[in-house]
């Protein structure tokens, strides 16, 4: 696919769900969806760190995942993150991990 084209597609990812008539979400601005993506994004990273990656943002529409080696990875969804993490760093993430889980409870 080029570019462009992954630039105009849409992000269907229950986590950016809009608020609209016989659906509920919080999202009910562009700023509130923005401010939830950005809490998501920091969280993630948290996670993320601990392999020493990273997740950023692209535009607001997909999601660029870096290894501290340099190589990176563009995708549309969070629902793609884990498996191109464990690709990309060649690890895998266990979400109920003891040490992970404190670590992120620790956070501010």
């Amino acid at each position: 696919m080029c570019s462009l084209c992954g630039i105009l597609g849409c992000d269907d990812h229950w986590s950016s769900a809009v608020s609209r008539e016989g659906t509920y979400s919080p999202n009910t601005d562009r700023l509130a969806r923005r401010r939830e993506a950005a809490q998501r994004q920091d969280t993630v990273n948290a996670i993320l760190a601990t392999q020493r990656m990273k997740l950023s943002d692209w535009h607001g529409r997909q999601y660029v995942l870096r290894t501290a080696t340099g190589k990176a990875k563009v995708f549309d969804s969070l629902s793609h993150l884990w498996p191109e993490a464990e690709a990309l760093g060649g690890v895998s993430f266990d979400p109920l991990d003891p040490a992970l889980l404190a670590r992120l409870k620790s956070r501010p």
